[in-house]
């Protein structure tokens, strides 16, 4: 069984990571969203991206990163690698987050278009700091753009976890609603999206989110030419 899952709905494209119980963030994984992307952009789909229920996802493959730094390094910069094309990506991407979104799944929502979570027990945040991980400076220029400024080091500096509800006003989410309205509003959300100029759509995002792609460009640069730190 593949680890992501990719369907064509009319106008929707819906990519589902279903990797394990943590939904973990694997090299197959980041590179089949990557081609999962290419086509619904080749076939003009909005996208959805979505995990299982109960766990949107819990962040990088931990077999992998406990490999050693250089592992840790390779993975984090195909992950980066993968946000930067999501924020640049000419088709709208919508986050359908149904459940948890910790460290790797929390930035996978905050390089997305929009973000709709579900109402319950969940927790979303970066927790890299409470792990031992000294933050990457791609993760700290994605948070920076996406994130509510008071949110931020908070977020960041602090590992803070949120309940849905305070992840909507950190900036992680947009919407969240009950988990019988989560497929109809995204299917709403989506339907709104195709109904926009896809070509404006693509050339305004790429206008609005420049510095922030540089930003983040610049730091990947730096990600790779260091280590990535964890520390017991």
């Amino acid at each position: 069984m593949q680890v992501v899952e990719y369907q064509s709905e009319q106008n929707v494209a819906v990519i589902k990571i279903k990797n394990g119980k943590a939904n973990a963030i694997s090299h197959e994984v980041i590179d089949l969203i990557s081609i999962y992307l290419d086509k619904a952009a080749a076939e003009k789909k909005v996208v959805i991206l979505t995990g299982q229920t109960g766990i949107f996802s819990a962040g990088y493959d931990l077999k992998i990163m406990k490999q050693g730094p250089e592992a840790a390094k390779a993975l984090v910069t195909a992950g980066s690698n993968l946000t930067l094309k999501m924020l640049s990506f000419p088709m709208p991407i919508i986050a359908v987050c149904n459940g948890h979104a910790i460290a790797k799944g929390a930035f996978l929502l905050l390089a997305c278009d929009y973000r709709l979570g579900v109402e319950g027990d969940f927790k979303l945040g970066l927790n890299e700091v409470m792990i031992g991980m000294t933050m990457h400076y791609a993760g700290i220029a994605l948070a920076k753009a996406r994130l509510a400024p008071v949110f931020f080091e908070r977020s960041v500096n602090n590992a803070e976890i949120y309940s849905p509800e305070d992840a909507l006003a950190a900036g992680f989410l947009d919407k969240i609603v009950s988990q019988e309205q989560l497929l109809p509003t995204a299917t709403k959300i989506a339907s709104m999206f195709s109904q926009l100029n896809l070509a404006a759509h693509a050339a305004t995002k790429l206008r609005v989110r420049k510095e922030n792609l540089d930003n983040l460009a610049a730091a990947i640069a730096l990600d790779s030419a260091g280590v990535i730190e964890i520390k017991g």
